[in-house]
């Protein structure tokens, strides 16, 4: 869990690719609306990479096994590292497109998980209920979030520039990252590892 959440804590980042096209989040010393970074992604960030590597095995209690030397040999591992940057070189390129960059970050997870699935057919099991997990989980944390704090979603995002859809007051955008999030790294400590 600390590993993933170190590797993916510098992604927060990328704020200022969000800020203030998908959200405008407030933040410690007004960071986010002035420069566009805040201390508060890299938390978050931090955070969620921890916790979508480890629900699925928390939730089943299985702990990663080494794969064998077999395994490894297999041709499908030739894409190895190919899946694991998937959604890194995808997401760049989709950016361009003209549309709100939560949606190059929703397709470039999928891109993502559909890599991993693809050469490891041994986590495609964990990558979806994985996915389902860190859904519920994040839903959970929206719902929290506007409990205590009503009309927040509606303040902080810009809902203008998304589909308009939601469900119980959360954007279908943050539940599909979500889903897409939980998806791709809830494979990605077997792939770095050799576990399964």
């Amino acid at each position: 869990m600390l590993w993933a959440s170190l590797f993916t804590m510098p992604f927060g980042l990328s704020e200022p690719l969000f800020v203030p096209e998908y959200w405008h989040p407030p933040s410690l010393f007004n960071l986010a609306a002035s420069t566009g970074f805040d201390i508060e992604s890299l938390i978050f960030c931090f955070g969620i990479g921890g916790i979508a590597s480890v629900a699925y095995n928390l939730i089943t209690q299985q702990a990663p096994q080494p794969v064998s030397q077999a395994e490894k040999s297999r041709p499908l591992h030739k894409h190895h590292y190919t899946a694991l940057a998937a959604p890194f070189v995808s997401f760049p390129i989709l950016y361009l497109l003209p549309w709100n960059p939560i949606y190059p970050s929703i397709v470039a997870m999928f891109i993502g998980a559909l890599a991993n699935m693809l050469c490891r057919p041994d986590i495609k099991r964990k990558s979806w209920i994985g996915g389902l997990l860190f859904l519920l989980y994040y839903a959970l944390f929206l719902a929290g979030l506007e409990w205590s704090a009503p009309g927040y979603i509606e303040r902080v995002w810009n809902l203008a520039s998304l589909s308009g859809i939601s469900m119980a007051s959360m954007p279908v955008e943050e539940l599909l990252f979500a889903i897409g999030f939980g998806m791709y790294w809830s494979g990605v400590y077997e792939h770095f590892t050799w576990r399964k």
